[in-house]
């Protein structure tokens, strides 16, 4: 009868999942590089846009189109979030960050590359996918690896990722348009990327699936 128990609490079918023996720690803090990135992409264009305009857009006299650059990517990174997270249940966490996080690496090189402004709100629409893709499964990976008593710390590291974000991304944006240019609020992406994808590879467990 016990040996029954414990097979059904370990079942993917049951919902209930086992946490990992080793630390969840050092698994919080490779995705935490990969979400500090896509939570500053939504604030660094702001302060890019006139630059942007004035390469990309420069025979018109208001700003409606520059505006999609980060109106893109905050659609197609908000409107999708329910279906990634359940894609994260039914493929593994794991599995659907890293194809986020390579999808938002890539995208964030076409962006720094476009020649149009067509071109850079298409690649900031896919790059905003691939952070919808991400996001869902920081939070999976909090609740599935570490115990009761400390996701409270857990998702303070979280919150606190996302705040601090927040404030280094209109910062960041300034010093690399006027010291680089527009091109490198996307370009610092790509080293970033690779970095957190490694780690993630290396440091984030595979955990069970599930169909429910």
């Amino acid at each position: 009868m016990t040996d029954s128990r414990a097979a059904s609490a370990a079942s993917p079918s049951t919902g209930s999942f086992k946490t990992p023996a080793k630390s969840p720690w050092p698994a919080l803090w490779a995705l935490v590089i990969g979400f500090f990135m896509i939570l500053v992409d939504t604030t660094i264009v702001s302060v890019a846009n006139p630059a942007i305009k004035a390469a990309l857009d420069p025979n018109t006299n208001n700003l409606d189109n520059v505006v999609w650059v980060t109106s893109a990517y905050l659609l197609t990174y908000a409107v999708p979030l329910l279906i990634t997270g359940r894609l994260g249940d039914r493929f593994g966490p794991k599995n659907i960050y890293l194809t986020g996080l390579a999808i938002f690496t890539l995208a964030s090189l076409a962006c720094g590359l476009a020649p149009s402004l067509e071109v850079l709100i298409a690649a900031r629409a896919v790059q905003g996918l691939g952070a919808a893709l991400m996001t869902p499964q920081t939070m999976a990976v909090i609740t599935r690896t570490f115990p009761p008593q400390n996701r409270g710390a857990a998702m303070g590291l979280w919150g606190a990722t996302a705040g601090v974000a927040t404030l280094v991304g209109p910062l960041a944006g300034g010093l690399l348009v006027d010291g680089l240019g527009w091109e490198w609020i996307f370009f610092i992406n790509i080293p970033v990327g690779i970095i957190g994808f490694v780690a993630a590879v290396i440091l984030v467990p595979q955990l069970p699936r599930t169909a429910h």
